[in-house]
């Protein structure tokens, strides 16, 4: 099936209450590990290619073909969006590449360059159909949105929004990126707060440190695109060193990452129905 817009599928999101299952996507494995967990969830996906990924495998091109590839053989809906991009010229490149929605990350700007940059590339993106994710940061910059103790104030989201014309919003709510063990806080009450005052859904970053139960609660409270990647690559990581562990004398790296894809497609479909419990298919038929 042709990929679908991340727009879509953040609509259906927010017509039936759940939050749309956002996954990092490193090699092709990645992609098929995705698909398989939300054919199972029975659930709408996205894949997201980061900057970092594109440094790795230097270019975006062949990484993206092969996800866009992967998404138009399954049978559930599939978005592809670029992660944290801060080059306008990698967000050209996506919008060349087929690419439904981008993440502009300026958080680590001052206030009016983060406006004023985010302003400029959303304005660019709408032109070719692409939907804008941003993210605030820490007013003054430095260290970004997602630093411990920052939270995102509900005011300064809304004038944000309004100023830049962004269409959905990641804020700092108590996650941070990278975290390898699920014990972060969330602050649900900002949550609740920042969903009212944002008419755009928002975004939730970090979640790999995220517990099951604080999922569900931020869903709940109205986050609406829940971004998960190191949580899966500790698990593909584990599957492969196990696989590698009991036999060392595997050579062939099919066999060897055949059961790292295998538990990342588990876990897939396991946080989708954590995203969406309420909702027995989740795949958009009445968009």
């Amino acid at each position: 099936m042709p990929l679908t817009p991340t727009a879509q599928i953040l609509r259906t999101a927010e017509r039936d209450g759940f939050a749309a299952g956002a996954f990092n996507v490193i090699q092709i494995e990645h992609a098929e590990a995705i698909l398989a967990g939300a054919r199972q969830a029975k659930a709408p996906v996205i894949l997201q290619i980061s900057e970092n990924a594109v440094r790795y495998h230097g270019g975006l091109a062949p990484i993206a073909a092969a996800s866009r590839a992967a998404a138009r053989a399954a049978d559930v809906p599939a978005a592809l969006h670029l992660d944290h991009a801060t080059s306008f010229e990698l967000i050209r490149e996506a919008a060349a590449c087929g690419f439904g929605s981008v993440m502009y990350d300026g958080s680590r700007l001052p206030w009016a360059e983060n406006v004023a940059t985010t302003r400029e590339i959303t304005g660019w993106c709408h032109e070719q159909g692409l939907l804008v994710e941003a993210e605030l940061g820490e007013i003054g910059g430095k260290d970004g949105a997602h630093t411990p103790g920052v939270r995102t104030d509900p005011g300064e989201a809304a004038a944000f929004v309004a100023a830049t014309g962004v269409d959905a919003l990641a804020v700092a709510v108590g996650s941070s990126h990278a975290m390898t063990v699920r014990e972060a806080t969330l602050d649900l009450p900002l949550i609740a707060a920042l969903r009212e005052a944002v008419p755009v859904p928002l975004v939730l970053h970090g979640s790999s440190g995220v517990p099951d139960s604080a999922l569900a609660a931020a869903v709940a409270a109205g986050m609406r695109k829940v971004n998960i990647s190191t949580h899966l690559n500790r698990l593909y990581t584990e599957a492969v060193r196990e696989a590698l562990a009991a036999d060392p004398a595997l050579v062939d790296p099919r066999r060897w990452l055949a059961p790292a894809r295998d538990a990342v497609a588990a876990e897939v479909a396991r946080l989708l129905d954590v995203l969406a419990p309420q909702i027995e298919d989740r795949t958009g038929a009445r968009t």
